[in-house]
Formats: structure tokens, sequence, C-alpha cells
């Protein structure tokens, strides 16, 4: 069905010694594909946390056409930025990185950038596959140079289908300013990133393209019949949750390189666990919005500290009932209390199948030594609007993959707890509890 899979390292012939404002990268490549480049950079003084001082943007063009932007949001230390550039001929081609000043914030200071590879994808393996079908991604206009809900990962899966097989894509952004409540969302989805599916692509059994889908407004999935370059779909962020559209009036764009997960068994926030530092910027966008308040009660909208939070990935059946969970932690004198989930609002509870985080606030200067046990109890659903209330069905745990905390520079530390089994929960009846040692 496809020819042998090549991955080739394109050979650099020139590198630009690092400039605040422009940077150059000549290779060459032996036979055409899709392209790689995993850059090196970092940005004195910036700080994606503070305002003013949030990140440098980068405008990247490819033998003088432009390709993309790229906001170093990751502060001064130098970080790895993997970027695709989509299909490149054979022969020599020319990277160009210059610091765009207008997109750029305030106060931050100059750049410094190295391209340390461009790996170019020849064949037909799932990864030149799914490199060339990757989307490219246009700004939301109300996002240009504000520093708000980037996209800052990009991941596919592979799912069988009955006429072969679809390439699934999905997009970590920092944040939404639309949808969900900021509390509500650690409640219920262990996080303030706001993950995103955007485009699907079936390929028949013998890979042609037979049909394309992507996430509109109203989380509507109809078929896409936009633009492309190359094999690259272009799409539009349209919604201030972050649905996408096939046009718009942006023309800046960004397009993280995709990388492939499988996620049998496993949340989709598995992806922010390969790359900690996502955790860090999810973080410092709260604090720079304003979101974060040590006394916020629920429903207000804020949250305390993301340090004093508990995450917990679990996988069951939660059907027509609603779950939550509850640690146990030691306060004073070795006394001992749960803390639920939910905060005691039926909206904070969990509603959906498969594997799913839940954060809960823990009381100020709790440590990860002083959670003690775990507790999944179940609830009856609060009905949809204009509709009857739904008796609920048991709620079925599975699996619990993973209980943290995160350390002091935001990102996740040791497992506290990994469990795989059976329990059932009715809603009203007794909880289910597993020791954490």
């Amino acid at each position: 069905m496809f020819a042998a899979d090549i991955v080739l390292l394109a050979l650099s012939l020139a590198v630009a010694a690092p400039s605040p404002e422009t940077y150059t990268h000549t290779f060459d490549v032996a036979a055409s594909g899709e392209a790689v480049v995993v850059m090196r950079a970092g940005c004195a003084r910036c700080a994606w946390g503070e305002q003013g001082r949030e990140a440098a943007a980068l405008r990247l063009s490819v033998d003088g056409t432009y390709s993309q932007h790229i906001l170093l949001a990751r502060g001064a230390e130098p970080a790895d930025y993997r970027v695709s550039i989509g299909a490149v001929a054979a022969g020599r081609h020319t990277l160009q990185i210059e610091r765009d000043a207008a997109l750029s914030a305030k106060h931050a200071g100059p750049a410094t950038m190295a391209v340390d590879e461009v790996t170019v994808l020849v064949g037909g393996s799932d990864e030149f596959v799914a490199q060339s079908m990757a989307p490219i991604l246009h700004a939301r206009p109300n996002t240009v140079g504000r520093f708000t809900d980037l996209p800052i990962l990009m991941w596919y899966e592979i799912v069988p289908t009955a006429r072969g097989r679809q390439f699934r894509y999905s997009v970590i952004f920092t944040n939404e300013d639309g949808g969900t409540a900021t509390d509500r969302l650690m409640a219920t989805w262990g996080r303030t990133t706001d993950i995103e599916f955007v485009y699907g692509a079936e390929l028949d059994s013998a890979g042609r393209l037979v049909s394309e889908e992507f996430q509109g407004p109203g989380h509507e999935v109809p078929a896409f019949k936009g633009q492309h370059e190359a094999g690259h779909p272009l799409l539009w962020v349209s919604t201030d949750n972050n649905m996408v559209s096939e046009s718009g009036p942006t023309r800046v764009r960004y397009a993280p390189a995709p990388e492939r997960f499988d996620l049998t068994n496993a949340s989709r926030e598995l992806v922010m666990d390969r790359h900690p530092w996502s955790y860090a910027l999810m973080a410092d966008e709260m604090k720079r919005e304003g979101k974060i308040a040590n006394d916020a009660p629920p429903n207000s909208g804020r949250i305390p500290d993301l340090r004093r939070y508990v995450f917990i990935e679990g996988c069951g059946e939660v059907g027509t009932a609603a779950l939550a969970f509850a640690v146990e932690v030691s306060g004073g004198r070795d006394a001992a209390t749960w803390v639920a989930s939910d905060r005691g609002v039926r909206q904070f509870r969990i509603v959906r199948d498969g594997c799913f985080r839940a954060a809960i606030p823990l009381p100020p200067g709790t440590q990860a030594r002083d959670i003690h046990a775990l507790r999944a109890m179940a609830y009856e659903r609060p009905p949809a609007e204009g509709h009857a209330p739904v008796t609920p069905t048991p709620v079925r745990l599975t699996r619990i993959n993973k209980v943290f905390v995160l350390d002091g520079r935001y990102l996740p530390g040791p497992s506290l707890l990994q469990w795989e089994g059976a329990a059932t929960i009715t809603a009203g009846g007794p909880p289910f509890d597993l020791p954490i040692r």
C-alpha cells in the first residue's frame, strides 16, 4: 500500500550566529517530504504570567514565504519549540526567523534562537501521513497580540473506521476565554487549559482520503470543505472556546508539529503530563488573568493556587449518574477530614464515561504526605433543562491511573496511587475508598 518508510535528517549547510532580531538556517533535502523543525529558543525577561512581559513573537519564513508565528511563552531559559513547516521539495532551503516587534510583549527582551534539527519525513509511514495532513491554525482575532488561548501542543490519534481509519487531530490551548468557568473546569476536567478536537481525516484501506471533518462552533462536526496548503487543511480559531472554522480574517497562524498518542485507558490530559511545562503555563495564565484567589468560594469563577490542588485520573462508566472524588487529609493534631472535588456543587461533578480527571483544592499547607485515602462517590445527575430526572445507573470504576500534586515550579510530582479493578458505586449508596500509603 505504501512505499518504504524513510526519515531524512536534513543536512545543515550554514547557521547564522544567534541574534536578538534575526536568525537564518540553510539546509539541504535529498528527496521531497514533510519537514519538522526543532528550534531551541528563549526570551530575556519574558514571563507568561506577567503583564507586559508575556512572550516574544517570532515570525518564521521558508524560502521567503511566511510559514507561521512562534510565541516564546516558556520564558527566558532556552526551550525546544517543535513546529511543522509543511511540504519541502528536494534541494536547498532557507529558514528565516525574525523577532516580530509588533506582536511581542512590550517589555519582553531579546530572543535567542537556534535550529537544533530539521527532520524530513519521506514515504508512506503513519508519521509521514500524519504530518502531511496536520492542520494549520490561524489565530482567533481577539488573541493576536494579547497572549491568551495560545495553541501550545497538537497530537493525533489513529482510530479504525468501517472504510479504513481516521487520523484525529487535537490541540491544547493555554486556556479558553469563553465556555466553562475556571473553578468548574478544575472540578470536572482537572485543568484550566482547553483541549479540543479540531480536525479528522479518514483514509480508506488503500490510503486514499475519503472524508474530512472539523469541530465548528457549537461543537458541531461538519464535513471540511475549506482550503488546503498542500495536504494541510487551513483552519481559523473562531470562538472564545476555541472552536474552528473554514475561513477567517486573520493571517497570523501556528503549526505545532503533531505527536502520536494512544490514549487507550488514559485521558487526554496525558499529553500534558508528557510535557510538564504545560502545567506551568496553565498556572501562569491564571495568575495573569486574575483568576487566582486562595479564599475564592465555589461558583466564583476563581481558584486557589494550583499547587494546592491534588489531581486525580480515573476511568470507568458514569452512565446516567454523576461522579465526584474526595481525598482524606490530615490536619492539626492528626485530625483527618475529607475534601471533595464537587465542593458541594452539583454542577462540579463528572458526567462522562471513559477516562476523566478531577482536581481538589486542599487546605493551605497540605502536603502530598498528608493525603491518606481516595474516595469515589456517585450521585443522581441534575436533569437537563426542560427534561424529567433520569434514574441514575451505577457508576462502574475500573482504574485510578494517578493521583498527584504540583511541585514548587508547578510541575507534576510522582503519582501517589494506581489501582485497577471493578468497583460499583450507586447514587446515594456507600462510597468506594482506596488507601494511599
